[in-house]
């Protein structure tokens, strides 16, 4: 059965401009996929990357890497959802952007009763995020309570949730931030410490924070406007996280230079190496599922779109306007 679907499409690459709603048919789910219809469709700073072309995806591209909604039918091999399941996912390929779509099951989990549609649209791809980075990109040792590390973009949408799971941990997270507004935010998230980035040196402050020790970790989505002075908060054998690049590309780094500021590790790790299993995936969303169906973790859902405003969206989005998560509502 055909159906259609209104959906954000990218003929090439660019601005925000680039995306234009269409009518897509939406056929059956093949073996290994299931059909959903979307209630809430989650925005990431990802979606900037490909529809601009930072990450050339192949044309015409679908946006949208992560939604909630209901499985409507499911295809051959799928025994983990069913026809009437509440779902949510953070999954390759993109085109969560739309009201209704077939996609891979393998990253497609089942949505708890006590977490809403929208939460879980805007939970997926960023509380997940969150998990692998606190949970499994670690430095040497590991971290334990009370230890600090640095948290660029705090008061954005991975940001929130990092600053309350950190809590929750014990961690002593510092959170920069471009406003006094947003450090506030994310102080009041449980950020440990909070830094006006565009006011403070955020070096100097992170050295003063830790008593000249500096951070065993820094957790940057930020990018090539802080990669560098980023190096230079961290303690001897410190890990260096770069898991976005919202200013840009990071520049590449001599591998003398990190061994000059005191034998530190760099990775540039993604969520989809993560999640590239079905038992992966499910694993890391029990773990988030319980960070926020017992109250360690709300999601702060600051705006909300219709599906045909993804243009305005990604205009806020790029011009940092945004705090926590926002939604497209198909």
């Amino acid at each position: 059965m055909t159906q259609t679907s209104p959906t954000i499409r990218v003929e090439a690459f660019g601005g925000p401009d680039a995306m234009h709603l269409v009518d897509l048919p939406v056929g059956d789910p093949a073996a290994g996929e299931i059909r959903i219809r979307h209630h809430a469709c989650g925005l990431n700073f990802i979606d900037v990357y490909q529809r601009s072309g930072v990450y050339p995806l192949p044309l015409p591209l679908s946006l949208g890497m992560e939604g909630a909604g209901v499985v409507e039918a499911v295809g051959e091999g799928v025994t983990h959802l069913k026809a009437g399941d509440r779902a949510a996912y953070a999954s390759n390929p993109p085109g969560s952007y739309c009201a209704l779509r077939v996609m891979p099951a393998k990253c497609v989990v089942r949505l708890p009763e006590a977490i809403d549609f929208e939460t879980g649209a805007a939970m997926m791809l960023k509380g997940l995020t969150a998990q692998y980075l606190l949970k499994k990109t670690l430095p040497q040792g590991g971290l334990q309570a009370g230890d600090y590390v640095l948290f660029h973009a705090a008061a954005g949408g991975v940001g929130l949730i990092a600053c309350q799971w950190a809590r929750a941990l014990g961690l002593q997270l510092i959170g920069t931030a471009g406003s006094d507004e947003k450090c506030a935010l994310a102080k009041a998230n449980g950020a440990a410490h909070t830094i006006n980035y565009r006011s403070e040196d955020f070096v100097a402050r992170v050295r003063e924070i830790t008593g000249g020790a500096g951070v065993k970790v820094v957790y940057d989505s930020i990018g090539k406007d802080t990669f560098d002075k980023s190096l230079d908060c961290l303690r001897p054998f410190g890990l260096m996280v770069v898991f976005g690049n919202a200013s840009g590309v990071a520049p590449p780094v001599a591998t003398g230079t990190l061994a000059a500021k005191g034998s530190l590790y760099l990775t540039r790790p993604t969520l989809f190496t993560h999640i590239a299993t079905r038992e992966a995936t499910q694993a890391m969303a029990d773990d988030l599922f319980d960070a926020v169906t017992s109250g360690k973790v709300a999601i702060r859902i600051d705006q909300r779109y219709p599906l045909k405003d993804a243009a305005q969206a990604h205009r806020d989005l790029e011009a940092r306007k945004t705090t926590g998560c926002s939604v497209l509502l198909p």
